[in-house]
């Protein structure tokens, strides 16, 4: 495959820019990334005009594909062609407000922002103002953004700055738990239950990997936040309007959290975030309340346009059965040729997302007999269920650098664009099709 271009490209980004990329992730492509040149339904074109089969759907945004629909490129085009910005309301917003809150069950009240990190950074904002409390419980492996209060890790009793650059005074307001754990969240509310303003949970584990809670798992954290005053908040920039549906993953396993963040899809593409929830929570963010929150672009009318606009063709058509159908058969097809070629390997994913886990250990392939069929969903009557993933921990444990430095390119010589590592999780859209799946089945064949 000729790279030519996108190495000329690099070499001009490393001069200009640290690592030669805007976001950390995309160097994690060896020896260089490739350079996007345009989409095209679920496809892109690189800089040197390889054709290849996208999974990876902007990390997430790209709920329609890369060709929008003429209502929602028409919606995008005219309200960008009326002015940029205004730095006053517009109608849009309320209407995207007024769309979401109809169909997320948690959402009363919404403030929209420019990004996830933004919208979870004013999310643990919001709880410690509205409780009073210092302390927020975190999932480790989960990640919320690049900001101070969850770039943490080690545990509850020792946690520590993930990154360069944030105070150990920081960290130690964080308490890092394993996910599915229901003994450590018991434990850490038993000791800090006083002080903790809330738990941050992706519902599911959307960005290592993709792992499904186990059963009572986030009925578990609904009662402790309870019982203590502290509120349950939902990450859902990835399984926002993904899982679900227009109910989001809060919907698929019936928990309401307090509050709820979003992004990715709410923003149809463009950049966005949003902190929905209870009313007498959001009236804390200025200027009702002593929370202050604000932003030059926040509400940018061409993004609530692209968001309305995708969210609404969303509900009136049928997005959700063909993506969540291919999926269906995407994971359903690796499930039958990793019983063939790498029983050890997990199929993880639903709805609209997959992925394939290097694990180490699982049954032989005379065991497989009643395994899940369309990806892990922690069952316990699957013969994986003792050696699938359960947390970050379990993940990271897998062959990830097999995953990284040769299956990786293995699938993309064959005209397929998988997420830049074994944590990320990989997207399909409305633009993709039967045939696309069928010749990714075929590459992972050849790959595995």
């Amino acid at each position: 495959m000729n790279d030519e271009r996108s190495r000329a490209l690099y070499d001009r980004a490393l001069s200009v820019m640290p690592g030669g990329v805007n976001s950390a992730v995309r160097a994690a492509i060896e020896p260089y990334p490739f350079f996007v040149q345009k989409g095209d339904g679920g496809h892109v074109i690189d800089a040197d005009g390889n054709r290849l089969i996208d999974w990876v759907m902007g990390l997430g945004p790209l709920l329609l594909g890369h060709d929008l629909p003429d209502t929602v490129q028409a919606a995008i085009q005219r309200t960008a062609s009326e002015g940029p910005m205004y730095g006053t309301p517009t109608e849009v917003e309320v209407d995207l407000a007024e769309f979401v809150a109809r169909h997320v069950p948690s959402v009363e009240k919404i403030r929209f922002v420019n990004s996830g990190t933004e919208a979870t950074v004013s999310a643990v904002r919001l709880a410690r103002g509205a409780t009073g409390r210092n302390k927020i419980v975190i999932m480790q492996g989960g990640y919320h953004g690049a900001q101070e209060s969850t770039l943490v890790e080690g545990d509850a009793d020792t946690p520590a700055p993930s990154s360069a650059g944030i105070p150990t005074d920081f960290a130690k307001h964080t308490l890092p738990v394993p996910f599915n754990d229901e003994a450590a969240v018991q434990s850490v509310f038993d000791e800090h239950g006083d002080d903790i303003a809330g738990v941050l949970v992706e519902p599911i584990l959307a960005n290592y990997g993709i792992v499904h809670p186990v059963d009572g798992y986030l009925e578990t954290l609904r009662e402790l936040t309870d019982a203590h005053g502290s509120l349950l908040i939902f990450d859902e920039v990835i399984t926002g309007f993904r899982v679900g549906g227009l109910g989001c993953a809060q919907s698929r396993f019936g928990i309401t959290p307090d509050l709820t963040t979003f992004g990715k899809i709410i923003g149809g593409g463009f950049p966005v975030g949003a902190i929905g929830g209870r009313a007498d929570l959001i009236e804390h963010f200025a200027p009702t309340g002593d929370v202050f929150q604000a932003g030059t672009f926040s509400g940018h009318p061409v993004t609530m346009a692209a968001g309305l606009e995708t969210l609404t063709f969303a509900a009136e058509n049928d997005v959700y059965d063909h993506v969540n159908g291919l999926g269906e058969q995407l994971r359903g097809g690796l499930t039958d040729i990793l019983a063939d070629q790498a029983p050890n390997y997990t199929v993880v994913g639903t709805d609209s997302m997959f992925k394939v886990v290097f694990t180490r250990d699982g049954p032989s392939r005379e065991g497989l007999e009643g395994q899940c069929e369309a990806g892990c969903t922690q069952n316990p009557e699957c013969p994986r269920f003792d050696t699938c993933p359960k947390n970050a921990g379990d993940v990271k444990r897998a062959e990830t650098e097999r995953w990284r430095r040769i299956f990786w390119g293995e699938m993309r010589e064959q005209g397929v664009f998988l997420s830049q590592n074994q944590f990320e999780s990989q997207f399909i859209s409305y633009g993709h099709t039967t045939e696309d799946v069928e010749r990714t089945l075929e590459a992972y064949k050849h790959a595995l």
